[in-house]
C-alpha cells in the first residue's frame, strides 16, 4: 500500500476531498428531491470530456469541455420551468440525462471510427485515482473551498429554498439568482471530482452520504456536516480498500458509501426500538 508513500497520501487526500465535497452537495440535492440533477450534470460533463478527447485534449485540459458542458446543462435546467412544460422537474432531468448519456456513448463509439485511443476517457467512466496528481488535489481542494463559501454565504437562503422555493420567494429570497448559482456550483463540484469515482458512479457518492446523514441526525446544519464527513470516509475508505485488494477504486468507494447507508438505516431502526 505504501510502496510509494507520497502517491498513497495524494490518492488518500483526493478521495477524502472528493467524498466530502460531493457529500455536502448531495445534502441539497437529496433534500430538494431532485436526484436526477446530479446524474444529469455528471453525464453532461462526461460527454464534454469525451468530445474534448476526440478533439485531441488530454489530462487536466479535459476539464475545460467537461465543465462547459456541465455548466450549459445546469443553466438549461435553471431556465426550464416545469410548470410551462407541464412535467415534473425529475421528468425533465431524466430526459436531459438520457440525451447527455447518449452523447457520451456516441462519442465513445467514435473513438474506434477515427482510430483514437480511448483509454484515458474510459478511466473517467469508472473512476481512478491512479492518474491523480497534486495539482488535481489542489484543484479539488479549491473547489471544495468555493463550495464551503457558498454554503456559508447562502446558508439561510438555501435552507429556505430547501423548505419551499415558493415560500422562499415570498419571504424575499432571490430564488432565481441563488438557484442558478447553486446549479453552477453543482456543475463545478461534479466536474472536478468525477474522475475520482467515475462519471457513471459519482451519483452514488453524491446521494448515499446525504441519505445516511438524514437517518443519523436532524437539522440542516448537522446534515451538511455529517454528509461531508460520511462522504470523506467513503472516498478515503474506498481508496484504502482498493489499495489493499487491488480492486477498482470507484467501485469500492460506491460500495462503501452504500454500506454506510445500510448501517445508518440499521442505527435508526435500533434507536427507534430503544426509545419506543
Amino acid at each position: 500500500l505504501f510502496d510509494d508513500e507520497g502517491k498513497s497520501y495524494l490518492d488518500l487526500c483526493a478521495g477524502l476531498v472528493a467524498g466530502a465535497s460531493t457529500g455536502m452537495l448531495g445534502t441539497y440535492i437529496v433534500g430538494m428531491r431532485i436526484p436526477f440533477l446530479g446524474i444529469c450534470i455528471a453525464h453532461a460533463a462526461l460527454a464534454g470530456a469525451v468530445f474534448g478527447a476526440l478533439a485531441g485534449l488530454t489530462g487536466t485540459t479535459l476539464l475545460l469541455p467537461a465543465l462547459a458542458a456541465a455548466a450549459l446543462s445546469a443553466v438549461l435546467v435553471g431556465v426550464i420551468d416545469p410548470q410551462t412544460v407541464r412535467a415534473d422537474i425529475n421528468v425533465v432531468l431524466g430526459i436531459l440525462f438520457s440525451f447527455t448519456m447518449g452523447l457520451a456513448f456516441l462519442g465513445l463509439g467514435l473513438f474506434s471510427v477515427y482510430g483514437v485511443s480511448d483509454n484515458e476517457v474510459r478511466s473517467l467512466l469508472w473512476g481512478s485515482l491512479a492518474f491523480c496528481r497534486w495539482h488535481d488535489v489542489w484543484l479539488m481542494t479549491g473547489t471544495a473551498a468555493v463550495e464551503l463559501l457558498f454554503v456559508v454565504a447562502f446558508y439561510k437562503e438555501m435552507r429556505a429554498i430547501l423548505f419551499s422555493r415558493t415560500h422562499a420567494a415570498a419571504a424575499g429570497v432571490h430564488v432565481t439568482l441563488v438557484w442558478t448559482l447553486f446549479l453552477l456550483l453543482a456543475s463545478l463540484v461534479l466536474t472536478v471530482n468525477f474522475q475520482t469515482v467515475g462519471g457513471l458512479m459519482i451519483y452514488s457518492l453524491l446521494a448515499n452520504p446525504a441519505v445516511a446523514a438524514a437517518r443519523l441526525v436532524r437539522g440542516y446544519g448537522r446534515m451538511l456536516i455529517v454528509a461531508a464527513g460520511l462522504g470523506g470516509v467513503s472516498g478515503a475508505g474506498g481508496f484504502l480498500i482498493s489499495a489493499w485488494t487491488d480492486l477498482p477504486t470507484g467501485a469500492m468507494i460506491v460500495i462503501l458509501s452504500s454500506c454506510l447507508v445500510g448501517l445508518a438505516l440499521a442505527w435508526e431502526r435500533w434507536r427507534g426500538k430503544r426509545t419506543s
